[in-house]
């Protein structure tokens, strides 16, 4: 059965080209054009990806965003947004709005493809309750060990590396904030450097290759493979 996407914009033509080659790479397509037409669209057709424009009329991304994760049957859904603005702010409210990723206008086709396929596979790739987690491209976590397996060689990481890195795997193609990442692998309560989180990254990047963890200048990382 064909993944589906459902792709909201107010720009008709950004519609159609995304549908288009959404299509031709057998996916199903669904559009809606504001914000009121997503919500209603995204309860009808249950999609398995979301590309959310942030300004549109009626509810602007953000909202319909905070809207969906806020109904039990959308917690998994992945949403990524289409967004012509840089502004740090506006990916900063994208994410904290429960966004797992953003996407920049103009938007290239092999690009976006790509993209949608890394986002897609953080549905099916994690198993919370396997001592074992195959990531892809030689690449696996081995929780019982405390051991990263590359190529078929293990590999030994200090516990926090090894920590930092089944964090960002936990969920490819989602962009973790560095505030989320010192919350989660260092706790409220321990006052680390602000450069803790790049030379753990560095150090993680030298053991398995630099093309794993993504830099999201401003914000923070996000795993793909």
């Amino acid at each position: 059965m064909p993944e589906r996407i459902l792709i909201v914009d107010d720009e008709p033509d950004i519609l159609e080209f995304i549908a288009y080659n959404l299509k031709k790479e057998g996916y199903e397509a669904f559009t809606a054009s504001d914000g009121g037409q997503a919500l209603e669209m995204a309860v009808d057709c249950r999609p398995d990806l979301i590309l959310l424009d942030i300004m549109m009329p009626v509810h602007d991304g953000v909202e319909v965003c905070r809207r969906l994760r806020a109904m039990p049957e959308f917690q998994q859904t992945v949403i990524a947004f289409l967004t012509a603005r840089e502004e740090d702010y506006t990916q900063i409210a994208a994410l904290d709005s429960g966004g797992d990723d953003f996407i920049n206008k103009p938007i290239r086709p092999k690009v976006l493809l790509s993209r949608i396929k890394a986002l897609l596979r953080r549905r099916s790739v994690i198993d919370a309750d396997a001592d074992q987690t195959d990531l892809g491209g030689d690449l696996i976590i081995d929780r019982k060990s405390y051991q990263i397996i590359l190529k078929g060689q293990p590999i030994e990481l200090p516990r926090k590396e090894f920590e930092l890195l089944q964090y960002l795997a936990s969920k490819p193609g989602r962009v973790f904030k560095r505030e989320e990442i010192y919350r989660h692998i260092w706790g409220p309560d321990v006052i680390v450097g602000n450069r803790t989180i790049d030379v753990h990254i560095r150090k993680i990047r030298e053991k398995i290759g630099v093309h794993y963890i993504k830099t999201v200048k401003g914000i923070g990382y996000r795993f793909d493979f």
